[in-house]
C-alpha cells in the first residue's frame, strides 16, 4: 500500500527532522494546501508520478514561493529583524513573551519557540523550491521552453538560496535538501526511511551549493524590472552573492566589490531621500515610494493594508488605534537612540524611531515610548534587499580586503553620509584606518538600524564579545549567560533532535 501526500506535508518537516507548519496567522494563506496535481502529482505514460504535468503547475508553485515571501512574515521579516537587532545592541525584546525575551538577555534555548518556528517553516518553505527546481525540466510540456524551464529554475534557486543563506548563518551546519525522497511504500520503507532524516551538510557546503545556484541565477533569472523590485532577478541573486562572499566561509571581498558595481551598473543607487524608503504620503493613505532604485528585493502590500508587521512593531498609521494594547516587538534601545543622537543623525533618527504614548511601561515610562519605525503601515513595504546594504558591504571590502583602498571605502561612507544630511569624514578619519573602521561600523548600524542586519555583522566583524557583554544600556535586561564563541550560532530546535538522530546539536546548547 503507497503512502501518500508527503510530498506537501510530510517531506519539508522530515527532511530537517521537525515540524511541518504552514499555517500563517498574517492572511491565513496555505500554499498548496489543498488536493490537485500540483500538491497530489500526476503519472506519465508509464505510470511514473510526476510533480507537475503542464507549465501552468509550475507557473502556479513558483507564484507560491513569492506568496510565501509576503505571507509568512514571522520567519521571512518579524524573527529575522528580532535576531538582527533584539539580539544586539539595537533593540529589546520589546515583549515580556519568554520566546521574545531570550533575544535580550541571551538565554535562547533549544526550546524557544521561534527558533522551532524559523527551523520548520525555513525546511519547508525551501522543500517547495526544491519541488520546483527538480521537476520543472520532467515536465512533459511541448510548449514549455527550456528558456522558461531555466528562468523558473532560477528563480526557485534564488527563494531556496535565500533561505538557506539566513538558515546557515542562524545555525551553521543545516540539512540541505537538494533531493526529494520518494514516497514511502511498504517495500521500500527501509531503504528510504534514512532519506527523510538526513544529516548536517557543513557550513561550508552550505554557502558553496549557495553559491552555485546563485552563479545559475545570475544566468537565467529574469531581468531586473526597475518597476517591479518583488522579482527574484538576476539582481538579487547578484546581491546575495555579494553578501555571501563577506561571510567568513565564503570570504572574497574582490567578489564583494565585484556584484556591487555590477548592480551599480544596472542602474541601482541609493534613493534620492532616506524618507522615501520607509515614508508614508503626505495623506497618510499609502507608501510614499515603491521601487525605488535603491530597492533590489522587496515584498509589497496594498494600499489598504496586509501588512500586520505594522502592529507587531507599534501602530499601523493606516489605522491608529488598532491593535495598540499590548507591548510591541523590537523595542529601540536607549544605546540605539545615543548613538544617533551622538553622531547628530537627526533625518535617519526620526525614520527609524518613533515615539508615542502608550499603556506599558515595560523599558521606557508609557508617557514616552519608543517604538521601530521602518514597518509603520499596513501599506508598508519590507525590503530585504536594498543597495546601501551591498556598498556598505563594498566599503568594508575596501577596508578589509587584500587591495585595500581607504579613500575608496571614505567615499562610500561619505556617500550614504550626505543622503542622510551628514558632513563628510575629517582628513583625520579618512586618513586613519583604524578610526575609518569605527566610522564605518557607526556608519553601517546607523543606516541599516531595525532592519535585521546588525548582530550578523557583529559576528562577521568576530564583535560579539566585545559589544554584547559590555554594553552600556542602564534598560537593558542583564545577561542570563554571557557571550563567547559559542554565541555565533543558534540552537538547533530540540523537538528536531529528538525526531532525527542523525543532527548534532550546536556547542554550548
Amino acid at each position: 500500500m503507497k503512502l501518500r501526500n508527503y510530498k506537501q506535508y510530510i517531506i519539508g518537516g522530515l527532511l530537517a527532522g521537525g515540524l511541518l507548519n504552514f499555517s500563517a496567522c498574517s492572511l491565513d494563506y496555505d500554499p498548496l494546501a489543498s488536493y490537485s496535481d500540483v500538491t497530489e502529482g500526476v503519472q506519465d505514460e508509464e505510470g511514473e508520478q510526476l510533480e507537475f504535468a503542464t507549465k501552468a503547475d509550475v507557473e502556479s508553485a513558483l507564484q507560491a514561493l513569492y506568496q510565501l515571501i509576503r505571507d509568512r512574515m514571522e520567519h521571512w521579516y518579524m524573527d529575522q529583524l528580532l535576531m538582527g537587532d533584539s539580539h544586539s545592541d539595537n533593540a529589546y525584546g520589546g515583549s515580556t513573551d519568554g520566546g521574545v525575551i531570550n533575544y535580550e538577555n541571551n538565554s535562547i534555548d533549544a526550546n524557544n519557540p521561534n527558533i522551532v518556528r524559523d527551523w520548520d517553516r525555513f525546511m519547508a518553505d525551501a522543500t517547495q523550491a526544491t519541488r520546483i527546481i527538480n521537476n520543472v525540466d520532467l515536465v512533459p510540456d511541448a510548449s514549455f521552453s527550456e528558456s522558461e524551464r531555466n528562468s523558473i529554475k532560477a528563480q526557485a534557486m534564488i527563494f531556496r538560496a535565500f533561505i538557506w543563506f539566513e538558515m546557515t548563518r542562524m545555525w551553521g551546519n543545516i540539512p540541505l535538501n537538494t533531493v526529494l525522497p520518494p514516497d514511502i511504500t511498504a517495500d521500500n520503507i527501509e531503504e528510504v526511511y534514512p532519506d527523510y532524516f538526513p544529516p548536517q551538510n557543513t557550513q561550508q557546503e552550505a554557502y558553496e551549493k549557495i553559491e552555485e545556484d546563485l552563479l545559475y541565477a545570475v544566468q537565467y533569472a529574469p531581468d531586473t524590472d526597475q518597476a517591479d523590485k518583488t522579482l527574484f532577478s538576476n539582481d538579487v541573486a547578484r546581491a546575495l552573492l555579494a553578501k555571501i562572499y563577506a561571510e567568513k566561509p565564503m570570504r572574497d571581498y574582490n567578489k564583494v566589490i565585484q556584484y556591487c558595481d555590477e548592480l551599480e551598473a544596472h542602474g541601482y543607487g541609493l534613493a534620492d531621500s532616506f524618507s522615501d524608503l520607509f515614508g508614508m504620503n503626505e495623506t497618510v493613505t499609502d507608501m510614499k515610494m515603491r521601487n525605488t532604485r535603491e530597492g533590489i528585493l522587496e515584498a509589497q502590500f496594498p494600499a489598504s493594508g496586509g501588512n500586520w508587521m505594522a502592529w507587531m512593531f507599534g501602530r499601523d498609521l493606516l489605522d491608529y488605534d488598532y491593535s495598540f494594547t499590548w507591548a510591541k516587538w523590537i523595542t529601540p534601545s536607549r544605546n540605539l537612540v545615543a548613538a544617533f543622537e551622538q553622531a547628530g543623525d537627526t533625518e535617519r533618527y526620526n525614520e527609524t524611531i518613533v515615539w508615542y504614548e502608550c499603556s506599558w511601561s515595560n523599558y521606557y515610562p508609557s508617557d514616552h515610548y519608543a517604538f521601530a519605525y521602518k514597518c509603520r503601515s499596513g501599506a508598508s513595504s519590507m525590503i530585504y534587499l536594498r543597495f546601501a546594504d551591498i556598498l556598505l558591504l563594498k566599503a568594508e571590502a575596501c577596508l578589509r580586503g587584500d587591495n585595500k583602498d581607504l579613500n575608496a571605502a571614505a567615499d562610500i561612507i561619505d556617500r550614504i553620509r550626505e543622503r542622510a544630511g551628514l558632513a563628510p569624514l575629517s582628513a583625520s578619519v579618512r586618513g586613519n584606518e583604524a578610526s575609518l573602521w569605527e566610522a564605518y561600523k557607526l556608519e553601517r548600524r546607523l543606516e541599516l538600524a531595525l532592519e535585521g542586519q546588525r548582530w550578523y555583522d557583529l559576528c562577521r566583524w568576530d564583535e560579539v564579545e566585545n559589544v554584547m557583554n559590555n554594553i552600556d544600556d542602564e534598560g537593558r535586561a542583564a545577561n542570563v549567560n554571557p557571550y563567547n564563541a559559542n554565541s555565533y550560532l543558534m540552537p538547533l530546535p530540540q523537538t528536531v533532535l529528538d525526531s532525527n538522530e542523525n543532527l548534532v546539536q550546536n556547542p554550548g546548547y
